[in-house]
Order: structure tokens, then sequence, then C-alpha cells
């Protein structure tokens, strides 16, 4: 993968907490969202590749791994929380405009930060994004992620993993929203990953499904927004929203190699794809 850029490190002041985030590289701003219980050590397989052309980005989002915890109270308003958070993130790097690649539930995020901020960004690569708005049967799916949430409250994490892989499409092993996270060989990365799973199957599903994506904003955004799949993830939940974004977008989906997390699975072709679609 090339040459390896030193990691700096920081933590960001946001209103009622804070976000720690890691930058390497230099050139313009390349802000990766990550989804679901991941957070800043998601993209480290095409981090030091895309570091040659961009000033890369990763963060931990509230409630996941260093940075503060999400404060219940404001679950109503989660994914605006998140947006609003990314968007004070790009303007402490500097305020020129940046490039996102945003995964899984981070891609629902990048739409609200885009209908939110959009003289902030310029590419936004929204990478099989799970909302149920952008399905042909969204309500099923909204009540089957509350159901998810329900088990995991009566009958453990494990009971609420298994129905929401069945939901999205993967049958066993861990979500692949998961595949960033930190190793869980010392206790307190395992107690980290431990309040991460808790957090997406109690509370983050929920908040995410419930999301309403603004459309017409959408379409007027003065950003490019990229809908993007998984070459190898068609029929499940997160393709589907891919391809329902393409079409709300009027344009086609971009492939990208592999399948949900095909950053892990197939980093060098997928950097590269990336790169390409970012016109660098």
């Amino acid at each position: 993968m090339g040459t390896a850029f030193a990691i700096r490190s920081a933590m960001l002041e946001v209103p009622g907490g804070s976000l720690y985030y890691e930058v390497r590289g230099q050139g313009p701003v390349l802000l990766m969202m990550p989804g679901g219980p991941a957070d800043a050590t998601t993209f480290r397989r095409i981090e030091d590749d895309l570091a040659q052309a961009y000033t890369v980005v990763t963060y931990d989002p509230r409630g996941i791994s260093h940075s503060s915890p999400f404060d219940p109270g404001d679950d109503g308003r989660m994914i605006e929380i998140f947006a609003d958070d990314a968007h004070r993130l790009l303007a402490a790097l500097g305020g020129e405009k940046a490039s996102i690649f945003a995964s899984s539930g981070g891609a629902v995020i990048a739409l609200e930060l885009a209908t939110r901020h959009s003289e902030q960004l310029d590419t936004v690569v929204v990478h099989e994004p799970p909302s149920p708005d952008l399905l042909e049967d969204p309500e099923r799916v909204r009540a089957a992620n509350e159901d998810v949430c329900d088990t995991c409250a009566r009958e453990g994490i494990f009971a609420a993993m298994q129905k929401f892989m069945a939901l999205i499409g993967i049958q066993g092993g861990p979500p692949p929203v998961a595949e960033g996270e930190p190793s869980a060989e010392q206790p307190e990365a395992r107690a980290m990953t431990q309040r991460n799973s808790e957090f997406f199957f109690s509370r983050y599903i929920r908040n995410l499904s419930r999301y309403r994506v603004d459309t017409a904003a959408l379409r007027s955004c003065s950003c490019h927004i990229v809908p993007a799949v998984g070459s190898d993830s068609a029929g499940q939940i997160a393709h589907r929203g891919g391809l329902g974004l393409a079409r709300l977008m009027g344009v086609p989906a971009t492939v990208f190699p592999g399948g949900h997390g095909g950053f892990d699975g197939r980093p060098e072709e997928f950097a590269a794809r990336l790169r390409e679609v970012l016109g660098s």
C-alpha cells in the first residue's frame, strides 16, 4: 500500500461532548465517515494509500470508542447531531471544501450533512446507505429495526445481532459495519467493543431507521453526491439503499469492489476506485 503516514490525533470540543479524530497525509481534506459501531480505525487498510493525495481524516462518532457518550435525551436528534459534529470537525480543519467518503450508517449521516452544509463539501461518496426512505419497503424495514432494538433490551446483544444480520441479508459472522472495530485482544478493547455494540444495537439502529431523508434538499445540494454500492452485496438492504439513492438523484450507482465492507476486504482495489471517483 506504499508509504506509511504518521497519525496525528486530537480531541475536538463540540456542544455537549467531544470527538476523537485522526489526521494523516497532505492535500485536500478527505473525511471518512464510519457506520454503526465502527470508529476511527475502520478505514485503516486504505488510509495510507489515500493519504498520498489527501489529508485523510477519520474519527470516532459521538457515543463510540474514545469520543464522549451520546446523551440519551438527544436520541430523537441523533442523526442531526452526528451531522453537526462532522460539520464542526470540517470547520476545525481549516474551512476549505472537503470530500467525503461515508459508509453504511455514516452514509446516511453524510446525506444530512450535505443537506445542511453543502457549502463545505465538494464530492460526497455515499456508499450503501441503509436508510428505509431509500427502499421500496420502508415501513417494513423500520418495524424490523425497531424489533432489533427491542430484542436487544429484552434478550441481549447476541439475539439482536442475529435478527439484524437476517434483516440486512447476511448470515453468519459479525455484522459488516463492525469490520473496523478495535482489536478485542485486551480487556480495555473488549470493554470498548462491548460499549460500541450496546450503543449500536440498543439505540443507533432505531434512530438511524427513524431518520427521514430530505429528498428535495438533497436534489438541490451544491455539492456532488455520488451514490455507491458494492460489487458483491447485491440484494442486501444497504446495497438496495445505494440503488435507491441513485434513483432519487437520477444517476447510475457507482460500483466499488467487494461487499459492504469492501474497503477492508479488497483495500487496494477499493482505494484505487475511490481515488478515481474523487478525480485523483
